[in-house]
């Protein structure tokens, strides 16, 4: 087993050993653990280029690890799969596809297709994650018979993924717990309910006569409901640029899901392109698995996601370069090299402004687009049926729960039950699906503000952007921390008494709280400051010397390192208390991690290239250019003239960006015809049409 590229040890998650097993790739015996994706293997073992692509031999590595797409195509046991969705088996043969694969036969002689399985039900739940398991919470306590289905092997969603504290009201969306805990929760409440689960099972295409076709290991099923509710969350933007079609370049959702479910150490050197709350949690994901980064890049003058997240990153010792974009990806058939630019006010790179880092593996964290195919399916056929959490609207997790639970009931009312819907829970929906305010000048109680009656141990509070979070409120045992008016994204303040227990500085999910202690160390010339910390243990000991820094990542001095405490009520966030000079005890909001931020080398190109669109089918910008500049305006021509679309993606991840194309061009969308949607929004292995002849490893078609 190699181990290299095998997590070893993290401070959120468990890393257990699983079962070893022994398969090849192109000959080459290796050891991966049962039950894990292909590639989360291949991964493990050093190997990040799968395949070579027929068209014109470019290799083919991970992009979205959730079975959309086909780069991770290899060949087991002589039939073409999806690695990334294919769990290893004992003996398992793996190749390498550098050609279109062979069709396997999917019945032989005697073979008797099996009946399709047929069921109705009162609803349809698609999508397991927060929205769907809250909005099957509520319509079965209605009294309904509930079928849900989730193309995972477990519940929760990107819940699974979410290592950090979740943001929002204590009460009514678990504030204060890690998404991981989260799931675990909901999972626990769903079970009570009654609602029938089917797991490893994808809702692959809706249909006139208001069946849903669904797809599971060996079987496919026609499932009949009066209604149904569409939960199947959110996929993520794509931008081009050359070299994104290189290995190493993948989305921040894939990222999270190698380290945090499979813990697999997916990089050594790490690049974000992309500042709103995936980018910056996905850095800091990264960090916490022992994965550096090299930095971050945001087009935008300033980041999208929480100030609080751009905080804590900065802190650790990552650089932020807002204003900037990634203008190419280089490497000899993989990632080893990131050219970020400056932008214009049009958001092109502009020349001579390049920086060139190294770095394995580039991460796009650009934007989610709604996962609602068969939601508009549905409706097109005239079934009952809603749509909640990310395909409904973008927005956090701790929203998806509570659109889920106000459209389970509004589907209830449209099977013609009574299910009331709280006034105060549509007003809590609107405030946790509300975008960061303005950063705002710190008041009483906070960071750099003078603290009332000059205690001699108090919270500093570094919450200086309005967004929806109370948990530091619920945490204070003596109620000294309040938000006011009844508004949760007003600005927290301290004011009263403070025990110096810590337990605001602990649950806190911005990590913007730290806690001064004046009747420590000597009085006028130093003071103790206890800081969050959310990395391993032996990252800091007692004695240790670290580089002490202010919330926004400038170093204040070297200090040492007073204590390290680890208790329960902590939930796995370790108390560092570091002893500094007595005019910074209010400054200092926590201390590095890596080395010196880096600005990279001078160097690269901003200019020209001609980068990959279609990446299923390799078609590249310019080809498209020619033809709209010879004036096709409709999708479907484009798809004729050049195959794009055509993929196994069905178009999602090319045609946003074709869409851009045309708007790049100056050509106004109503001119443009979209593309004509597939009968399946994924693919469906033929045998299982038959009645459920051959499996998942058969061959793959529409």
């Amino acid at each position: 087993m190699n181990e290299q590229h095998r997590i070893q040890r993290h401070p959120i998650l468990p890393v257990t050993p699983g079962k070893d097993v022994s398969f090849t790739f192109d000959g080459t015996p290796l050891t991966g653990r049962e039950g894990e994706p292909v590639t989360s293997a291949l991964f493990a073992a050093g190997i990040r280029t799968f395949g070579r692509h027929p068209k014109d031999g470019a290799p083919q590595g991970l992009f979205c690890a959730n079975g959309q797409c086909s780069q991770c195509l290899v060949l087991v046991e002589g039939v073409p799969v999806k690695g990334c969705m294919t769990p290893l088996a004992q003996g398992m043969d793996v190749r390498s596809l550098a050609s279109h694969p062979r069709l396997p036969e999917i019945a032989k002689p005697g073979d008797a297709p099996a009946p399709v399985e047929e069921r109705a039900v009162d609803v349809l739940v698609i999508g397991g994650g927060p929205s769907g398991i809250t909005g099957a919470i509520e319509i079965a306590r209605q009294g309904y018979e509930v079928l849900l289905v989730d193309d995972k092997h477990r519940l929760g969603g990107k819940l699974v993924l979410q290592t950090h504290s979740f943001f929002g009201s204590v009460a009514d969306c678990y504030a204060g717990t890690r998404g991981i805990d989260i799931a675990s929760i909901l999972e626990e409440e769903l079970a009570e309910t009654g609602v029938e689960v089917r797991l490893n099972t994808t809702a692959v295409g809706c249909f006139a006569d208001g069946r849903i076709g669904v797809t599971s290991p060996g079987r496919y099923a026609l499932i009949r409901p009066k209604a149904v509710l569409v939960a199947t969350g959110a996929r993520e933007k794509s931008i081009a640029f050359p070299g994104w079609d290189l290995p190493g370049v993948y989305g921040a959702g894939a990222f999270q899901t190698l380290v945090n479910r499979d813990r697999v150490s997916a990089a050594r050197r790490i690049f974000v392109l992309g500042g709103g709350n995936v980018g910056l949690i996905a850095a800091y994901h990264a960090v916490q698995a022992g994965i550096e980064v090299a930095g971050l890049a945001e087009a935008m003058p300033a980041v999208g996601g929480y100030k609080v997240h751009q905080d804590k990153i900065l802190r650790l010792g990552l650089p932020v370069f807002t204003s900037h974009t990634v203008a190419r990806a280089e490497g000899d058939g993989r990632v080893e090299r990131v050219v970020i630019a400056r932008v214009d006010e049009r958001f092109r790179p502009v020349e001579g402004t390049e920086r060139v880092f190294d770095a394995d593996t580039l991460l796009v964290a650009v934007g989610l687009d709604p996962v609602n195919e068969l939601y508009v399916e549905a409706r097109s056929f005239g079934m009952t049926a809603r749509a909640c959490g990310d395909a409904q609207e973008i927005a956090e997790a701790s929203a998806a729960m509570f659109s889920g639970r106000i459209e389970g009931r509004r589907l209830v009312r449209d099977l013609g039950g009574e299910a009331g819907i709280p006034e105060a829970w549509v007003e809590t929906l609107e405030v946790l699906k509300s975008k960061p305010g303005a950063v705002r000048k710190a008041s009483s109680g906070e960071a750099g503000a003078s603290v009332p009656g000059d205690p001699e141990v108090y919270p500093v509070i570094r919450c200086t952007q309005e967004i929806p979070c109370n948990p530091c409120v619920d945490a204070c045992p003596k109620g000294s921390i309040r938000i006011p008016g009844e508004d949760i994204r007003n600005l927290p303040v301290w004011e009263g008494t403070c025990t110096g227990c810590g337990r605001c500085v602990a649950v806190c999910p911005g990590l913007a709280i730290t806690l001064v202690d004046e009747r420590k160390g000597t009085k006028g010339e130093t003071a103790w400051v206890t800081v969050p910390f959310e990395m391993t243990k032996d990252a800091v000991g007692e004695g240790d010397r670290v580089i002490c820094v202010d919330e926004d990542g400038a170093p204040l001095g070297t200090v040492p390192v007073v204590s390290v405490k680890d208790r329960r009520f902590q939930d796995r966030c370790l108390l560092v208390t570091l002893e500094v000079p007595w005019q910074q005890r209010r400054r200092v909001a926590g201390f590095r991690v890596q080395a010196e931020p880096g600005a990279g080398r001078e160097g690269g190109d901003a200019a020209g290239g001609d980068p990959i669109i279609c990446r299923c089918e390799r078609v590249r910008k310019s080809e498209i250019v020619r033809e709209i500049e010879r004036g096709t305006r409709d999708m479907n021509q484009l798809k004729a003239a050049l195959r794009c679309t055509m993929g196994a993606c069905g178009g999602k991840t090319c045609t946003p960006l074709i869409r851009g194309i045309f708007k790049e061009l100056g050509i106004d969308s109503v001119e443009v015809a979209e593309p004509t949607r597939r009968p399946f929004i994924a693919e469906v292995p033929m045998g299982l049409f038959a009645g459920g002849i051959g499996g998942e490893d058969e061959g793959n078609a529409e």
